[in-house]
């Protein structure tokens, strides 16, 4: 036979110990190879998905450049920012019927306005977060603002609502800053549907209610006691008004701001940070139907944000109301309630702790001068923090 002759003639005796040997580690290098291939293959495979998931979740959200150009326009007008390292987030609610999933509610008649409306302050420390309803019902100053058809309107003294449908989200922020004198740095706005997939993507939110609930208008049949609300019940319950509480929209902003809390905690409470298919589900859901500021409209500002969020006590996640009672003039409006509501802002402004009812402050307070001369205590709000739950 020739040197290239292949043959299955067994080894001889002699050398069937080295032979063994030597072939069992050819086996284990084709082994490590082919295990070492394996994992390079996953690898690859872990980072184009991740890869791909991000790209996904990046594109989902709406950069607000036609609000951040109206915003420059009028940059010198807008408020100082007096305490570096603070935020403050103005949230939109908007009860748009466009887009899809929210004809369901309404007809699209071509204009909007903001539902819910909540200017989010997060301390420079990062140890609190306050969070500050805007009725949409109150009496504001609404400065002259680009509306959808090109033109600018005249400033008006409106209801506060009027402001996102005169101008959509830039002018809501410059109104929210001419009455608070608080400088928004960033805004986010979402939908109905936004609002709905995010209840759905941590698997519902558990509410406590005091009596059975039956709205037509809402499309909400729920029994009394502890009840876990999907997307679809949690937005009818917080826009529901006539068939909860009084029917006032101070009850329905209490409502709304205790689920807030309710939702803060079931998120922190299925470790959505930790968990990396229920985080991209959040997140998803979070950003479909989102609109932010160019400031904010990429993924890891939105992930430092919630990371921010979590890495509070729910103790200090407080939500409250701007002081406010009955317009003078209609019964079915509000003004603010001076001083207290000045006080709020002030404190706002100035990065100083907001003591809502029930909770005390974690250390003591800088003594501040009263009308006697003497310290006085930071003023009490009425609200509630995320730490707050069942029926009390």
């Amino acid at each position: 036979m020739g040197p290239d002759t292949v043959t299955d003639s067994p080894p001889s005796v002699g050398g069937s110990s080295a032979s063994g040997a030597g072939l069992a580690r050819r086996r284990r290098r084709r082994w490590a190879k082919g295990a070492g291939l394996g994992a390079v293959v996953l690898v690859a495979v872990a980072v184009g998905a991740g890869w791909t998931a991000y790209a996904r979740l990046s594109a989902n959200i709406r950069p607000d450049d036609a609000a951040a150009a109206e915003l420059d326009r009028y940059a010198r007008e807008r408020p100082a920012v007096l305490a570096p390292g603070a935020r403050n987030i103005l949230l939109i609610g908007s009860d748009s019927r466009a887009g899809s999933g929210n004809a369901r509610y309404g007809r699209d008649l071509g204009s909007q306005r903001s539902d819910t409306t909540i200017l989010l302050h997060l301390a420079a420390d990062r140890r609190s977060a306050t969070a500050v309803s805007v009725p949409r019902d109150l009496m504001v100053d609404i400065p002259g603002c680009l509306q959808g058809d090109g033109t600018r309107g005249r400033p008006v003294f409106a209801m506060f609502n009027h402001a996102f449908e005169l101008g959509g989200s830039a002018c809501t922020v410059r109104t929210v800053e001419k009455l608070t004198d608080i400088r928004v740095d960033h805004h986010m706005v979402v939908d109905f549907s936004g609002f709905k997939d995010m209840v759905d993507a941590v698997d519902g939110v558990r509410v406590c209610l005091k009596e059975p609930v039956d709205d037509k208008a809402a499309k909400l049949r729920l029994p009394a006691g502890e009840v876990m609300l999907d997307g679809e019940q949690a937005l009818g319950y917080v826009r529901a008004r006539e068939s909860l509480g009084d029917g006032s929209d101070t009850e329905r902003m209490r409502r709304q701001q205790r689920f807030l809390g309710a939702l803060v905690t079931r998120v922190r409470g299925n470790d959505v940070l930790l968990n990396p298919l229920r985080l991209y589900a959040v997140l998803d859901a979070a950003t479909s139907s989102l609109t932010t500021d160019p400031g904010l409209a990429n993924l890891g500002d939105l992930y430092r944000l919630m990371r921010t969020l979590h890495d509070i006590p729910t103790r200090h996640m407080q939500f409250l109301t701007v002081p406010r009672e009955q317009y003078v003039y209609d019964a079915n409006r509000d003004q603010l309630v001076e001083p207290e509501a000045e006080k709020l802002f002030k404190r706002l402004r100035a990065d100083q702790p907001v003591v809502v009812e029930g909770q005390a402050p974690e250390k003591p307070q800088a003594p501040q001068k009263g009308t006697n001369g003497g310290p006085s205590p930071a003023p009490t709000y009425t609200g509630n923090t995320a730490a707050e739950q069942g029926c009390a």
